[in-house]
């Protein structure tokens, strides 16, 4: 089997080089491709992805779960790898990722962990260690075998937000999920921009509100109400 790696970008041209080599470099001989899919960027996200060897698509529309699908679509590998731009995988995930579908896993993600040590962040991240759906987000990186990801129709376009906790509840219903041991290390630079606490308050809050039913466009904009220019 093997594996496409699978990256929505939008204005990331300072970080993508460093997480493409990273992916490339952890990955080995079962990466057959990395692709990322770019939302619109108005910087130089897509020239620093292609100088970094990967390849490139512009989604038709922009929103991670409709960059995602554009990247599946695209995708030769019979297993995909989600992967936000901020986030680097663990040495030896493919390794992981290949040993875990070979032991009947159809999906899973890897626990996470933070660039920066403080307590509260250290705090929030061991939570991830447990199979529950609450605790799953994107930052954890999300592995899926092309049967699973078909057979479930892929990433609801329609979900601006919360599209990670979506898609993980609607595979559990039919395939098997796993959470793996190692660790995809995110980067903390919107928590240092807005706020440990601040910010972590508003992530509770969005999905309270998703839970008991917000329309995606409301979401979005009490995201936007209190993180200005996020």
């Amino acid at each position: 089997m093997n594996i496409s790696v699978i990256i929505p970008t939008y204005n990331e041209a300072e970080i993508i080089g460093e997480t493409i080599g990273k992916v490339r470099s952890h990955g080995g001989d079962a990466i057959v491709e990395i692709i990322v899919v770019d939302g619109g960027s108005d910087d130089a996200t897509v020239q620093e992805a292609r100088r970094a060897g990967a390849t490139t698509i512009k989604s038709p529309r922009k929103g991670r779960a409709a960059q995602m699908n554009t990247g599946a679509g695209h995708a030769r590998g019979n297993l995909l790898y989600f992967l936000h731009a901020d986030s680097h995988p663990p040495p030896c995930y493919a390794t992981n990722i290949l040993q875990a579908v070979d032991a009947g896993s159809d999906a899973g993600c890897f626990r996470l962990s933070f660039d920066d040590r403080h307590w509260l962040l250290r705090f929030y991240a061991w939570f991830t260690r447990f199979d529950i759906d609450l605790f799953r987000f994107g930052d954890q990186s999300l592995f899926m075998t092309r049967t699973a990801f078909s057979g479930i129709g892929g990433f609801r376009e329609d979900h601006r937000v919360m599209e990670d906790q979506e898609i993980v509840r609607r595979v559990k219903r039919s395939f098997s999920f796993e959470v793996l041991d190692d660790v995809v290390t995110t980067s903390a630079r919107k928590y240092r921009d807005v706020g440990i606490i601040r910010l972590q308050l508003v992530f509770g809050l969005i999905v309270c509100l998703y839970y008991l039913g917000m329309e995606q466009q409301k979401l979005v904009s009490v995201y936007h109400r209190f993180i200005p220019g996020a």
